[in-house]
């Protein structure tokens, strides 16, 4: 059904149900010589006369009666769909599907879960946890969490943390081999390289208004993070780690901060992001609000663990 066809027939109801033109003109906010050539054109292309017009009343033909019905049952049913689809839309349920970045997701998304699914019953969430770019229009995702610089426009962000990067060790590692007290003295240190680091073997530190670039060299280059954390809790050497990375051990002691008079440069930013912000579906809403809440608090910085 076209534009056309449409006001055809809401000129008919319109008609028999404030019993003439004038009057139903008044109500639309139309002249009634337009509804009346509006009746006649549907009547012209049905092929049936639809009511009998005299100059003071209407009057429907036994087709027009039927027809009358019918189409106000259609509308009913119009108004029932539309009804049902604004309250879907108000209401969490469904399937969200949700990326991750892998470590992160595992470490400060997967524990604290079940708690939003708990709230939301209705909801199904299905994750998927990578560290590969994600193109959510092509592959279907209805948000996803990122962590750094944000290139697609086609996306719409939603800041949900900071992240720092720093540079720490064991105590045992620093008691053996000594602390570092200016970025010069990695020269002599056992560094643990991140091969996925885009700037690696350069480690950049800020030195008063200047940033060092630090060529790094030791006895691991990973491109896994949890392994490298794991070295330099053993007393591996001295790592970069990301502040949500090693904050489990930073707060046990098990790591601990060097050189941090001189902080790492190019800081990173921990996004949620979704396609469109226009009609954001209510299980979209809710799983950003939610989220926002868990991680704007930061709790890296002040849990002993994830759990």
């Amino acid at each position: 059904m076209n534009g056309t066809e449409f006001e055809q027939i809401t000129a008919f109801l319109a008609a028999v149900e404030h019993g003439g033109f004038t009057a139903a003109g008044q109500v639309l906010g139309r002249d009634g010589s337009i509804l009346s050539r509006r009746v006649t054109a549907l009547e012209k292309r049905l092929g049936v006369r639809l009511m009998e017009r005299t100059t003071r009343r209407l009057a429907l033909t036994e087709a027009g009666e039927a027809f009358h019905q019918r189409m106000r049952g259609a509308l009913r049913t119009l108004q029932e769909i539309e009804q049902d689809t604004a309250a879907a839309a108000a209401s969490v349920h469904g399937t969200l599907r949700v990326s991750l970045p892998a470590t992160f997701g595992r470490m400060w998304v997967a524990p604290i879960l079940p708690a939003f699914l708990a709230t939301y019953p209705d909801l199904v969430v299905e994750t998927a946890f990578e560290d590969r770019y994600v193109d959510l229009v092509a592959e279907s995702f209805d948000v996803a969490v990122r962590i750094g610089t944000l290139t697609d426009s086609r996306l719409v962000a939603r800041r949900l943390a900071p992240s720092q990067r720093m540079l720490c060790a064991s105590p045992a590692y620093l008691q053996t081999r000594g602390t570092p007290s200016r970025p010069a003295d990695l020269g002599r240190h056992a560094c643990l390289g991140f091969s996925r680091l885009a700037s690696h073997p350069l480690w950049h530190l800020r030195d008063g208004d200047k940033t060092m670039a630090i060529r790094i060299a030791g006895p691991l280059v990973t491109d896994d993070a949890q392994s490298l954390v794991q070295a330099a809790v053993s007393g591996a050497g001295i790592a970069m780690v990301s502040d949500w990375l090693a904050g489990p051990e930073l707060c046990s002691g098990r790591l601990v901060p060097v050189l941090p008079d001189h902080p790492v440069e190019n800081n990173e930013t921990i996004y949620l992001v979704h396609p469109s912000a226009r009609l954001l579906p209510a299980k979209t809403r809710a799983f950003g609000d939610w989220i926002a809440a868990e991680l704007g608090t930061m709790p890296w910085l002040h849990q002993g663990s994830a759990d």
